[in-house]
This record gives structure tokens, C-alpha cells and sequence, in this order.
């Protein structure tokens, strides 16, 4: 549609008698992209300004002149003329329509000589720590990018690669041995280990006899300099039991790895490898992984400099060269990196893909680098960049320190939301985009939140099955019932998921069965006919409807009790308990039945 569009424009253009490289040069200098603003139209140009100055002319008379014959078209619906000369483009609904039945039809399968091998590795997070919030943006969207992938045709496989051998898991053991020894109190606590509450979750798996062994007669309190209190710690832990600190790593980062997979498990986003750092060996290792790497980044574009070997990145368009192994023989981030990388394209992948947080632009280059050293193409890596997401709640931001203790985790937000709400916020924007993800306005059932605003055009059909009825969430708090034998359409597949009617056997009343269609298959689910309220109170249901008509309640508002008490979390087995509240409401509602 752009290019339509944009063909158009230039051919209205060439209308007003300039010269051909006049009008060229304002072609290639204007931009037709799609608004940041519904309000400002589906696509805005800038042609007009650009072509002020070289036709010498108004930018605002040159704008109506491109919008009389713009809106011939019977695509657009109107055209806006906005501030010095910008024209906003509003198109027909017809366009859109017509664009979804073009991409049904089209097919989505490359050519076989055309798929590639591909792989994507994102979210990659240090498994120190749960995943937060901000960690489920490159989640979801890396997950996206290797569905589309296959869903063209391209084989496309998940990677996440675990950054299991640096400085940061040795803080996550000295934190685990702190706590698990209780050497300091929550007051003096080193500000650099890591505070939260799964330190002592694990700290609590690992056997007391190891920390009986530990004996250190004197630690430094206050030091001025909280990074060299943890790595004089980490030292001093290393030297003096090296059983414990074995132990507690390799118990701390099971417990966390775990609970990274469990997390994205929920967020319906499945690795098919993981890749372990420590598997890259050590630079010593000539033979390993990380030794020929380096080694043959050396003898292709490296040199000595001061005791230390550098990249020479600069030949590569890097703005300066870059230390790989540092004068005292350790390696840097980099030197993993780049045997890491060499790794991957040693695996015979046609492109790798890095999901990347924006923070990492300035390493690309480096990157780029170190595999042209290796001689490799830099055209089979591809790097998306994702901005961090921003949680807000009661118009608040929260913070994001999983040293401090202070974020909120994924799998909550997946708890209060959902995997499929939580997802589409994510992805709501274009991921070089800032995303300030409000958790108070996710939950509400009004336009305001999108993602209700979208789903109420995902239909499922609900069927009586002519014995009964059925009640259903329905647009926020109005409940609504099929008589028998009636047909209806369910407005959100999300709340049918996640509120629909679903009785515990245990609560003695019979259910009948009623067929709903899901993407053309049939579910059963169970619904009850008649519930005698006082007969439930204290007795664990899953949810409590009963029939009334609507009425006007104190306040002017309708109301239509069709469910009292219901359970979010049924598909769990969670159960509630039918209480004087619910007993309540149903009296009033029994009045005006």
C-alpha cells in the first residue's frame, strides 16, 4: 500500500514542471511512512517542505496540489493538510480488509531453494536471578521472530545462552554462603551481593554440615568500596572452603536456571538449546573452544599491545580497538563473545540472529569484527535491538534490580495477566521503540486497554445444548445466558479461557454439558442448571451462578446476576468457597426475579 501510495505522490509530483533531477532529488530526500498518531492519519509525508525549497514555491500550496489528485484515489478517505506542509493520508477500512484477504491467499512458504537454517538466541539473561518484567519484551518478541521464521518455511530453532562462568555467578555464590552462614544482618548487608528472598531459598537447600566447615575470623564491615568487598569476599570464600563454594554454585544455579525455564515455560516460549559458557573452556586450553578462537582471531587481526591481546576492530569500522585477553592473562566479555559466535557459525547455521537489548548498539561493531577475523561473513549475523519495557502500576514506575531485590517477576505478571495479554503488550510496539507497560490499565475491560479493545473481534461460538443454560463473562461485569437451544457469539476468547462457567464435582449438584467451538473443535465444558445458595455456603466451588433478570439497583445501575462467585484460576484447580457475601447478593437478586 505504501508503495501505491507512494507512486502517487511521485507522479503528481512531476506535475508541477521541474526538472527530472529536481524531482528525483525530492523524491530521494522525502519520506511516506506510516503516523505515530491515528489522529494525524495511517501514513503522513514530508514531500511537500522538501520540495518547497527546489521548486520555490510554498510547502502548504504544494501539499493541496499532491492532495486533489491523492484523493482521487478510491483507497484514501481523506487527506489532512497539518503545521508547515505535512500531508496526513486517511485510508479506506476497505484498504485493510482487502490487505488480510491478499495475505490469506499469498503463500506462505518461501521457495525450498530459499529456506534457510536459522538461529535466534534471546533473552539469554544471567541466571542469577527469577526473569523480571523487563526481561519478557525480548521473550516475547524473539519467540515471535522464530515463529514467523518457520511459519515461512525457514527452519528456525531457539537458543539461550547461559552466562555461567563470570564474576556475576561467582556473586550469586558469595550471597548464597552469606546468607546460608548468616554473616551479616539485613542493616550491613554487602550492598553489592545479591537480597532477595530466593538467596535464602537456597541457601536453605544446601546441606548445614558445609557451612559448619567455614570459618573466617574476620570480615570487613564497612568497607568504602562495595565492589571490592564482594570480590574480597569471593576470594576469601574460594580459599578457605572450596567444598562449600562448589556446592553452593552449582546448587544456586540449578535452582535458578530451573526457574528461568519454568517461567518462560508459562510464557509459552521454548529454547531448543542451551548454550552453557563454561562449555568454551579456558584460554590456557589451547585445544578448547575459547583457545582456537582466540588464537585465530591473533594470527588474522590481532596484536600485543602492553601485555595484553587486542582486536583490531578498527579495520572493521569499530571507533577503537578492543582488549581480548587482559595483561594478566584473564580473558574479557569480548573473548567469550567472539569463541561463543565462532561456535554458532561453526554449526552450519545460514544466519544467527542476537536478540539484543538497546543498551548493547556499541558491541555490534565489535561483533561484526571479531567474525570477519575469524573469516566469516558479517552478512550471517543479524542483530535486533530491543528497548527495555517500563512497568508501571497505580501510575507508579517500578523498579528493576534483581541485586537489590527490587523487580517484579515475569511469572507474576503472567499470574495476574496471562500469557496471552502479557504477550501482546510486548509486542504492541515495535521493539526499537520505548514500551511503558501500565499493569493497572492491562487489567481494566474498557478501550482504553488495546488488548480488550482487539480480542472482542475473536469470536467463539457458544451453543445450548437445549436441556439448560449457560453465563459467561461478558464485557467487564455484565453477565449474559443462552436460553435453551440458543446460539450465541463469546465475545473474547481470552475470558472464555480464563472465566468461563466450570463446576467442581464435589459440590453434589448435577451439571449438564454444553459444546462450545474453539477454532472449529469442539469443548465440552460443564454448566449447572439451578443452585440453591444457602445450601453452598463454606462448600468449595469453582464457581456459583444462578438465574435472574435485570434490574436497577440504588445507585441507577442494571444489573444482571448471572454469575455471583467465580474463579479465575480454574484451569488450576484452585476452589473458592461460596461466602456471606455471595449469599447476599443472591437474595437481592432472587427480589427482582
Amino acid at each position: 500500500m505504501i508503495s501505491k501510495i507512494s507512486a502517487l505522490i511521485n507522479e503528481r509530483l512531476s506535475d508541477l514542471g521541474l526538472e527530472e533531477q529536481s524531482t528525483n532529488q525530492i523524491i530521494k530526500n522525502s519520506k511516506l511512512s506510516f503516523s505515530d498518531n491515528l489522529d494525524k492519519g495511517h501514513l503522513t509525508t514530508n514531500i511537500a517542505m522538501v520540495g518547497a525549497g527546489v521548486a520555490k514555491k510554498n510547502p502548504k500550496e504544494i501539499a493541496e496540489f499532491i492532495k486533489k489528485s491523492l484523493l482521487e484515489d478510491r483507497s484514501i478517505n481523506k487527506i489532512e493538510i497539518a503545521g508547515p506542509g505535512f500531508i496526513n493520508i486517511f485510508l479506506e477500512q476497505e484498504v485493510f480488509l482487502g490487505l488480510l484477504c491478499e495475505c490469506v491467499q499469498f503463500s506462505n512458504q518461501v521457495p525450498k531453494k530459499e529456506k534457510q537454517k536459522i538461529q535466534v538466541e534471546f533473552v539469554s539473561a544471567n541466571p542469577t536471578g527469577p526473569l523480571h518484567v523487563g526481561h519478557g519484551r525480548g521473550a516475547a518478541y524473539g519467540d515471535a521472530i522464530i515463529r514467523l521464521l518457520n511459519f515461512k518455511g525457514h527452519d528456525a530453532t531457539g537458543e539461550y545462552y547461559v552466562n555461567d562462568a563470570g564474576r556475576q555467578i561467582d556473586i550469586l555464590t558469595c550471597s548464597i554462603i552469606l546468607r546460608g552462614k548468616n554473616l551479616f544482618n539485613d542493616d550491613d548487608f554487602p550492598e553489592s551481593a545479591y537480597k532477595a528472598e530466593y538467596i535464602n531459598d537456597i541457601a536453605a537447600k544446601i546441606n548445614p554440615e558445609f557451612f559448619q566447615n567455614l570459618s573466617i575470623e574476620e570480615l570487613e564491615q564497612s568497607p568504602n568500596d562495595p565492589e571490592k568487598q564482594i570480590d574480597d569476599l569471593i576470594t576469601v570464600f574460594k580459599k578457605e572452603s572450596p567444598d562449600l563454594w562448589a556446592e553452593s554454585r552449582k546448587i544456586g544455579l540449578a535452582y535458578v536456571i530451573e526457574s528461568i525455564k519454568d517461567d518462560l515455560q508459562k510464557f509459552n516460549v521454548i529454547h531448543e538449546h542451551w548454550f552453557y559458557e563454561s562449555s568454551l573452556g579456558s584460554i590456557e586450553d589451547k585445544e578448547s573452544l575459547l583457545g582456537k578462537a582466540i588464537e585465530t582471531v591473533k594470527e588474522n587481526n590481532g596484536y600485543e599491545k602492553d601485555g595484553a591481546l587486542w582486536l583490531q576492530s578498527t579495520n572493521h569500522g569499530d571507533d577503537k580497538d578492543r582488549v581480548l585477553v587482559r595483561e594478566d592473562g584473564r580473558g574479557t566479555y569480548l573473548a567469550s563473545d567472539v569463541a561463543y559466535h565462532k561456535n554458532k557459525l561453526d554449526r552450519n547455521f545460514d544466519v544467527i540472529v542476537n536478540v539484543w537489548g538497546s543498551d548493547h548498539h556499541g558491541y555490534i561493531k565489535r561483533i561484526e569484527s571479531s567474525i570477519e577475523s575469524m573469516g566469516y561473513s558479517k552478512e550471517r549475523l543479524r542483530v535486533q535491538l530491543v528497548q527495555f519495557a517500563n512497568l508501571f502500576e497505580n501510575g507508579k514506575k517500578v523498579k528493576m534490580s534483581t541485586r537489590s531485590g527490587e523487580f517484579y517477576k515475569l511469572s507474576d505478571l503472567i499470574e495476574k495477566l496471562g500469557t496471552d495479554v502479557s504477550r501482546f503488550y510486548y509486542l504492541s510496539k515495535q521493539a526499537d521503540q520505548h514500551l511503558d507497560f501500565d499493569l493497572s490499565l492491562a487489567t481494566e475491560e474498557n478501550k482504553e486497554n488495546s488488548y480488550a479493545y482487539v480480542r472482542y473481534s475473536d469470536d467463539t461460538t457458544v451453543k445450548c445444548d437445549g436441556s439448560s443454560y449457560v453465563g459467561y463473562k461478558f464485557k467487564g461485569s455484565i453477565f449474559k445466558y443462552l436460553e435453551p437451544g440458543e446460539n450465541d457469539t463469546f465475545k473474547s476468547r481470552s475470558d472464555f479461557n480464563k472465566y468461563y462457567l466450570w463446576f467442581c464435582e464435589s459440590c453434589g449438584i448435577e451439571c449438564k454439558t454444553v459444546t462450545a467451538q474453539i477454532d472449529g473443535n469442539d469443548v465440552e465444558v460443564k454448566e449447572l442448571p439451578e443452585i440453591d445458595m444457602e445450601a453452598l455456603v463454606g462448600t468449595p466451588v469453582q464457581a456459583v451462578v444462578g438465574k435472574g433478570k435485570t434490574w436497577t439497583d440504588s445507585e441507577g445501575k442494571e444489573r444482571t446476576p448471572w454469575v455471583v462467585k467465580y474463579c479465575k484460576q480454574w484451569t488450576n484447580g484452585n476452589k473458592i468457597s461460596a461466602n456471606e457475601r455471595s449469599l447476599s447478593f443472591w437474595h437481592e437478586a432472587k427480589e427482582h426475579s
